[in-house]
């Protein structure tokens, strides 16, 4: 004899996500605006600005905020790697704390990458900001033009 289970009723799963997420000012929030469905993270039914209400301008908003936080981790890497070489690697760095390290830029010797005079060896605040400018720029260019995740990939996640 071959016994059946009910089914159980479907979840999300996560309580973060769908209409009953918890909103932005909890029991007090009200309706929320009918494009905000709970479908992506951070989506706590708040947008006094309707930023959110056209699905283009939504798409375009989220992937650069991807992007924009993408960079920011790499520069919270670069803003720690100095201190973590110059504390255990037994690399000499003339100031390895970040907020310090800009400023060397404008000293007389100049500011060398990594220690190493023969690396990058930068003298001109100018010359980092075109040398920047150019390789932010092309790198920025790459991916907007299909960049490794070639055509009809999600360009979010490559």
């Amino acid at each position: 004899m071959r016994r059946t289970v009910a089914k159980k009723k479907a979840t999300p799963s996560s309580m973060w996500y769908g209409p009953d997420r918890p909103k932005f000012l909890g029991p007090y929030s009200g309706d929320t605006p009918a494009y905000l469905t709970g479908e992506y993270p951070g989506d706590y039914g708040w947008d006094t600005a309707g930023f959110s209400a056209d699905p283009e301008t939504f798409a375009a908003y989220r992937e650069a905020e991807l992007m924009h936080a993408r960079w920011a981790m790499l520069g919270a890497l670069g803003c720690i790697t100095p201190e973590l070489l110059s504390t255990y690697g037994g690399v000499d760095f003339k100031e390895p704390v970040w907020f310090k390290a800009g400023s060397q830029v404008l000293t007389e010797g100049g500011l060398d990458y990594l220690g190493n005079p023969g690396l990058v060896h930068a003298q001109s605040i100018i010359a980092i900001v075109i040398t920047q400018v150019i390789l932010m720029g092309a790198v920025e260019g790459y991916r907007v033009n299909g960049g490794p995740a070639g055509e009809g990939l999600d360009k979010n996640y490559p």
